[in-house]
């Protein structure tokens, strides 16, 4: 891709240019690397020709004006001084950085005019409650701070990325000037994401004393992580055949390229998984670094889904497996746009047909659920299971498929409330998975992660606070010592392992963690391959593999 050459080149660039400083302005024209955007061939053959000796200061001072000279890029009187870049010729072989303003200035200011292109008086306007920091790179950039613009740093390169329409760099001119810009972008990303101003009282006040690391991820102790790779690359399934290729991402275009947009992974701990979209379900083999179709689609149009059945009016965005990974339940959202459901669909994998439809029902009223579950990691290979768990805005339960009187149910039968709670506050749960252990872990629209253990649904033994977006999808691995959270713009990997006041180690399901929390690990795409990947470039559905503790599976909206 041409990202990574590019980086090479504003690199290479930038150690030329400062060789060349000591030499003659001809010289350092005749080796920049980059071409400027505001230059063209003309004008630079132009400045190389050599011109007749002016007779007079008048001719002297008309020379300079036409002339567009280049300074020095070390300006001692100039304040917020970078370098800018802009990289063009997208995912092309061509694709590289060039210089937009040799050089230039940045500021952050409040202002409730986003949408404004003159942002000359914004920055002199009074600040409100409805004012938002802004980052402003000369004339040519001007950003809302957030997470959205995908900013990366590179310390080593005093140089910051970010996407605002296009993908930019700046390089800074001393590594001060570079520390300085990141300590207050995230400080102003603190102040627009939370509204409270970046302070050590509001810090704590929004992550609590135990979690106060976490407000600068990016400079956590990476001791706390050493055995992580280790760990991830112990497999329980050494007997999983490996492909030749090895290419996650070509697998899953495979997969799904028939298929339309897949709206749920349902992975198998056996030799299949399946891929739910818009048309129907796909069977695709299970590979130790990947998946490969095999020609197996179900498709929801079909009449064998019964008459009555209103699988083919509506796309399932929830798949589970059970039974020996022989039934899957399906989950059909009441109105489109949203998750909510009132009941599921029985799915017999063998037949590739529905053998039933179920109702969701607590004490005679129907209720809704977002999300369901197994008991526990691997419950789905139980031939006999028949319960699962269930998630809404603020309900967390266990669901049974058999009749509490042991009476076969009959025309649309109805699940069984046997465990659970309704919370009376606004948890507003988002999604949730299940340990071995059936320990529960359960992400919200606050970004908070909540970890229940296997014995009680009520209240959390530990919650990790938000990062500033919204939990989508939650996985943990079979021992519950990894969790991984996904959101629109970025995983996060957290360990929930701690050592007890009696030196013992546990996970943050079976104790409360305190303040022996180790920050969390956010993974996230560069800024350029955020600009490739296009407009609707959001993270869906990230987990752990059954394979291999450390293979990452995650679908990319694109």
């Amino acid at each position: 891709m041409g990202g990574a050459h590019s980086r090479e080149d504003l690199e290479t660039s930038d150690s030329e240019q400062e060789d060349e400083d000591s030499k003659s302005r001809e010289e350092e024209e005749d080796d920049e690397t980059y071409e400027d955007v505001e230059e063209n061939e003309e004008h630079s053959s132009s400045r190389r020709r050599r011109s007749k000796t002016p007779s007079s200061l008048d001719e002297v001072e008309a020379k300079l004006k036409s002339l567009k000279l280049k300074y020095p890029p070390h300006n001692p009187n100039l304040r917020n001084a970078v370098k800018l870049y802009l990289h063009v010729g997208g995912n092309t072989p061509k694709s590289k950085w060039v210089v937009s303003d040799k050089l230039t200035t940045f500021s952050f200011f409040k202002t409730s005019h986003l949408d404004s292109s003159d942002g000359e008086e914004d920055e002199d306007e009074e600040e409100d409650a409805d004012s938002w920091w802004v980052l402003k790179v000369g004339s040519k950039v001007r950003a809302k701070v957030c997470t959205d613009i995908q900013l990366k740093s590179f310390g080593d390169q005093r140089r910051v990325d970010f996407v605002s329409r296009g993908v930019w760099a700046m390089k800074f001119l001393n590594e001060d000037d570079h520390k300085g810009f990141v300590t207050k972008f995230q400080d102003c990303l603190f102040e627009n994401t939370y509204r409270f101003e970046s302070t050590e009282e509001n810090k704590l006040k929004v992550y609590g004393k135990d979690f106060i690391g976490w407000a600068k991820p990016e400079a956590a102790d990476d001791s706390l992580w050493e055995d992580a790779e280790d760990s991830f690359t112990k497999s329980p399934y050494s007997s999983t055949p490996v492909r030749s290729s090895q290419d996650l991402r070509e697998e899953f275009e495979e997969a799904a390229e028939n298929g339309g947009a897949i709206q749920s992974l349902a992975l198998g701990a056996l030799d299949n998984s399946f891929l739910v979209s818009d048309s129907g379900i796909q069977v695709v083999k299970n590979f130790s670094h990947g998946i490969h179709g095999k020609g197996v689609y179900v498709n929801f149009g079909s009449g064998s889904y019964g008459r009555n059945s209103s699988m083919s009016s509506s796309t399932p965005k929830r798949a589970l497996l059970m039974r020996a990974e022989t039934n899957m339940l399906l989950m059909n959202p009441v109105t489109e746009g949203k998750p909510h459901t009132t009941g599921l669909h029985q799915l017999d994998i063998e037949t590739g047909k529905v053998v039933s439809e179920w109702k969701f029902e607590k004490d005679g009223t129907d209720i809704t659920m977002r999300d369901i579950t197994n008991d526990n990691k691997g419950a789905q290979m139980d031939p006999s299971g028949s319960t699962f768990l269930g998630l809404d805005d603020n309900r967390l339960c266990r669901w049974d498929m058999r009749d509490k009187n042991g009476i076969v149910q009959n025309l649309t039968p109805v699940l069984n409330w046997t465990q659970g709670h309704q919370f009376s506050r606004g948890t507003n749960f988002q999604c949730f998975a299940t340990a071995g252990d059936g320990s529960i872990v359960v992400g919200s629209l606050d970004g908070k992660i909540r970890l229940y253990s296997n014995n009680s649904m009520r209240q959390a033994r530990t919650a990790f606070p938000g990062l500033g977006s919204p939990v989508t999808h939650v996985d943990v691995t079979y021992d519950g010592k990894w969790i991984l959270g996904t959101t629109d713009t970025y995983l996060v990997l957290i360990c929930t392992l701690f050592t007890d006041k009696d030196g013992k180690t546990k996970t943050g399901f079976a104790g409360r963690m305190g303040n022996r929390i180790s920050a969390p690990r956010l993974l996230k795409l560069s800024p350029l391959d955020s600009h490739m990947a296009g407009v609707n470039n959001t993270f869906r559905g990230a987990q752990f593999s059954w394979q291999s503790a450390g293979m990452l599976i995650a679908d990319h909206n694109m």
